[in-house]
């Protein structure tokens, strides 16, 4: 070795040779780089080559894209040590030595950054390569990928300006595959290839090999930005900062004859976890052909029939490195004229029933502990577990994107009307119900529907709560969406899309595509693996999993899921069923007291039901019902609706029509309660306030159910929850209220019942009032969603679909507050609520339940401030209970 390449310990040492790196270096090395090193360390089977730095990525970066000082001549020289290793000149004709140019992250990325095979071909170099290798053939499509591949990569020229002269020349000589195309054929590609450069880039191909060397390295660093990679890393929660080493390796051919080849594979299966090997393999062939799909490959296991020395000796590797990382391994491998050499070792990405089978297989087989094996699996990935998804084998396009606001995939006909989607489900048909917006008037729609997308809105509109609630699939936001509702037309990223067409949503990625795609249905219980699995993280948690829960069908879900109470019943949602919106609207638009009475006498006897249902779907365990939080105006059509509608009336039917006085009182109505900001407006506790009778009735029908199933034998624990408390005077007055009621109802029936009347904190003030309120609250529990609207003063409806992702692009934030909750001002306001609570109130119980409480990172920091339960849709109860454990453990933080 050199002096360039410095001591190991030197912190700002650039290049590293694989023999020198270690395992527990991928911070530095990337993972590819640290899976090389110890495999080399390990005395296996590895071309020789050398690591860049991730370090020297970032300091790339810091000088606005352009290398470090003592790079190039670093490079330089180890590539000259490459060339004493190998016994091969680089750039030379004879024996010329040719390099990869890899990429690789601390963490797997797969397919998002850039790699270059064949690099130090030119001119002369392809002779020297044919006559070494005495395969002319197989020289000029080494060639001819090089071309390919940097152009593409470096010089950003489409590839397939590249395939469409291959398929030409396939054409012309009718050969249906490119191993048919003889060495003259790659050779006149290979000129016409340069013919496309000089075209479409503006330059000749470099000949130069220390110039390719330069501009691939440099590419690879710039694909670290690359849009694909920027969202990966987004939607894997993997930090901006890391940046990506470059691995430059000298090259091994697969593609020489029939006993050289390529394969990738897992040492066990990375869809179902089952303890065998798992792979492909392509004779002839380099790594690039295995990915590109353009030829079969083998099963693994028939490399043992083809060549069974070489998978004699991948077997034993591949499981000596299971054994030695303890986990299972992502390979990828080239086979030489008959020698193996290994090209990467990494943990494999596996499916979320693949993640939780290996962890419990490791278990049982001694590997590992339960506490690692809860520390292995990322709890976000379970929500694939119990969602529609796509069929993996499916082929598609996006045809456009909007936020993943509840998960699963659904397939089904457009329908722009909820009357319709209603209809059309009744007919056998399955829908996704497409709309600017929903709003209360939609929730039957929804339910009919398999998936629900909207041009407008965020990951906590209604839309996303309701969907989430019900475990629907809903993409919202769709920017590309634009909807004619009265012609029930739409254009999709300019796309025409009309009703009856079929459409797929993907609720866990945002994704939405034209047509009709294959999907696997979930389990319809929770399976015994994933049981067994859970179990160990409930026994390593502190917290406590709650659900939020609006019917007793999701209450039974819950509970089967493992939630241990209710943390939220949204009221308001009982009142939008059609049976009971009528009765609704009729007490909203009573103009006195009386009027009103009369219509919440209606609705008393619908709410016992629903509170019985639930109360008896949780026997035994806490539920929490908040009493009515939305403005009144959103259980009445919209003011802009009855607007259009009264004038056509008046037009067709004349100012005496019945119908028009009708529709005439309701807009006169609305216009009343119509508020410049409805969201600080009248809702929450003072709804409440100035119509105590609608509390009044709640609270009543609430005690009515807990004492009709006392009287039945059953254990009900009923929690009251006043929303949007601000002060301790509207603390006071709505939990006398509440509790006169309620003693009220449990003394005419003569049943002794424990509860408890708290309040949502969702506002800043009551956080920094916490001590005043929980002198009357007996518990808190934290609506992040609203707590997060009011603290950045963002409204979250329009926040996501309009700022929000340009501020995700320029870093402004670094996370979408209403998707991962905010630790340094929502979190700080929460901390206060916390310490000042429970110094008034000793022992105070605090829990939350905004959309938070299934987030895992969210869920770690509840732990941290010592909530007691977190509570969040039921769907996402497994994600909690096993988030929960690894805050416990440290896993996360």
């Amino acid at each position: 070795m050199s002096e360039t390449i410095a001591d190991p310990t030197s912190a700002t040492r650039m290049i590293w040779f694989f023999e020198e790196g270690r395992g527990d270096m991928k911070e530095l090395l990337g993972g590819k780089g640290a899976g090389l090193a110890e495999m080399t360390r390990a005395g296996l089977p590895v071309p020789p080559g050398f690591t860049i730095t991730t370090q020297t990525c970032l300091q790339y970066y810091a000088l606005g894209r352009k290398n470090p000082p003592g790079l190039v001549d670093g490079v330089r020289e180890a590539m000259r040590e490459l060339e004493r290793r190998t016994g091969k000149r680089f750039g030379v004709e004879e024996n010329p030595l040719l390099v990869s140019v890899r990429s690789g992250a601390r963490a797997s990325m797969p397919g998002m950054m850039d790699t270059i095979l064949n690099l130090g071909l030119n001119d002369a170099t392809v002779t020297g390569l044919a006559r070494g290798t005495g395969n002319e053939r197989f020289a000029w499509d080494a060639y001819r990928r090089f071309i390919m591949m940097f152009s593409s990569v470096v010089l950003n020229l489409d590839k397939h300006l590249f395939e469409d002269l291959i398929d030409e020349k396939k054409a012309e000589l009718r050969v249906a595959s490119d191993p048919e195309l003889d060495a003259g054929s790659w050779q006149d590609l290979v000129s016409r290839f340069k013919d496309i450069v000089r075209t479409h880039a503006g330059r000749e191909f470099p000949t130069d090999v220390f110039e390719q060397l330069d501009l691939a390295i440099g590419a690879v660093f710039d694909s670290w930005n690359s849009k694909r990679a920027i969202d990966y890393r987004r939607y894997n929660k993997i930090p901006d900062d890391w940046g990506t080493a470059v691995n430059v390796v000298a090259m091994v051919f697969g593609n020489i004859g029939d006993d050289s080849g390529t394969g990738v594979a897992f040492t066990r299966d990375p869809n179902t976890g089952e303890r065998q090997l798992f792979g492909e393999y392509l004779r002839n062939a380099q790594g690039e052909d295995v990915v590109a799909g353009i030829r079969t490959p083998e099963r693994i296991s028939d490399l043992e029939c083809t060549q069974p020395e070489v998978y004699r000796q991948f077997l034993e590797i591949a499981r000596n490195l299971e054994r030695h990382y303890r986990d299972m391994q992502d390979l990828e491998f080239t086979v030489e004229r008959g020698k193996l050499y290994m090209l990467q070792t990494r943990t494999g990405k596996r499916s979320a029933e693949a993640a939780v089978k290996i962890a419990i297989d490791l278990v049982n087989e001694g590997v590992i502990d339960k506490r690692e094996a809860i520390a292995r699996v990322s709890a976000h990935s379970l929500d694939q577990l119990f969602h529609a998804r796509i069929d993996p084998h499916e082929a598609f396009d996006v045809a456009a994107k909007g936020l993943n606001a509840s998960p699963g995939a659904a397939s089904g006909q457009v329908v722009f009307e909820a009357d319709d989607a209603v209809a059309w489900r009744e007919a056998g048909k399955d829908v996704v119900l497409v709309r600017v917006e929903t709003t209360p008037d939609d929730v039957h729609g929804m339910i009919a529907a398999r998936g629900v997308l909207t041009a407008k809105g965020g990951a906590t509109s209604h839309a996303a709560v309701v969907a989430r609630g019900m475990g629907e699939p809903c993409v919202a936001g769709c920017e590309a969406l634009q909807i004619d509702r009265r012609t029930k037309t739409a254009t999709l990223a300019g796309k025409p899309l009309r009703e009856g067409d079929w459409i797929t949503i993907d609720g866990t990625t945002g994704n939405v595509m034209l047509g009709k795609l294959t999907l696997i249905d979930p389990p319809s219980q929770l399976p015994d693996w994933l049981a067994t699995y859970l179990s160990w993280a409930d026994g390593a948690r502190r917290l406590e999993i709650w659900a939020n829960a609006d019917t007793p069908q999701d209450a039974r879900k819950a509970r089967e899921l493992g939630a241990q109470g209710i943390g939220l019943c949204r009221t308001e949602h009982m009142f939008m069923q059609q049976d009971r919106l009528p009765i609704v609207q009729g007490m909203i638009l009573a103009d006195t007291a009386a009027a009103r009475a009369e219509a919440l006498a209606k609705l008393l006897p619908f709410q016992r039901e629903d509170f019985i249902g639930i109360l008896e779907a949780m026997t035994g365990l806490p539920v929490t019902i908040r009493l009515l939080d939305p403005p009144l105006h959103e259980f009445l059509p919209s003011l802009e609706t009855l607007l259009v509608e009264t004038t056509e009336l008046r037009v067709r039917e004349g100012e005496s029509s019945p119908r028009y006085i009708e529709r005439r009182a309701v807009l006169k109505r609305v216009e009343q309660l119509h508020e410049q900001n409805p969201m600080l407006g009248l809702r929450v506790c003072r709804l409440g306030i100035l119509y105590p009778e609608i509390y009044a009735m709640q609270v009543q029908a609430i005690f009515e159910a807990a004492c009709d199933l006392t009287a039945r034998g059953l254990e009900v624990r009923p929690e009251v929850m006043i929303p949007g408390v601000g002060t301790k005077e509207e603390m006071k007055v709505t939990r006398d209220a509440a509790k006169a009621v309620a003693d009220r109802v449990l003394a005419e029936r003569s049943v002794a019942l424990a509860y408890r009347i708290g309040t949502m904190v969702e506002l800043p003030r009551a956080c920094v009032v916490a001590d005043e309120l929980a002198l009357h609250a007996e518990f808190f529990s934290f609506g992040t969603n609203d707590l997060t609207q009011t603290t950045y003063g963002y409204s979250r409806d329009d926040a996501e679909a309009s700022f929000i992702p340009r501020y995700l692009d320029l870093k402004i934030l670094k996370d979408d507050p209403f998707q991962v909750l905010d630790r340094r001002g929502v979190g700080t306001l929460m901390e206060e609520a916390v310490r000042r609570g429970r110094g008034a109130r000793a022992g105070l119980k605090i829990g939350i339940c905004g959309e938070h409480g299934g987030e895992p990172s969210s869920v770690a920091f509840c732990h941290q401030l010592g909530l007691d339960y977190v509570s969040c849709s039921p769907y996402r109860v497994p994600i909690a209970r096993l988030a929960a454990a690894q805050a416990a453990i440290g896993a996360i933080d």
